[in-house]
């Protein structure tokens, strides 16, 4: 964990993640639940990573992303 507030530009750049990660999904008509379900993380998760919530694990983001096929 970030010890103290997260600096601006770390916020904004998570931020726009998240807000990407909700994009794609929607481009693709990808369900939430469906999305959660492969990337095997519960739905719960999916929505504080497109609101960006801190206190999420980047092995999540990094499963959501491969899901999405936004990474290999």
């Amino acid at each position: 964990m970030v010890k103290g507030p997260l600096p601006l530009p770390a916020r904004r750049a998570m931020r726009k993640l998240g807000e990407d990660i909700k994009n794609a999904r929607l481009r693709r008509r990808i369900t939430a639940a469906l999305l959660a379900e492969r990337a095997n993380i519960s739905p719960r998760t999916l929505s504080k990573i497109e609101k960006w919530d801190s206190t999420v694990a980047i092995v999540s983001y990094a499963a959501v992303l491969f899901s999405l096929r936004m990474i290999d």
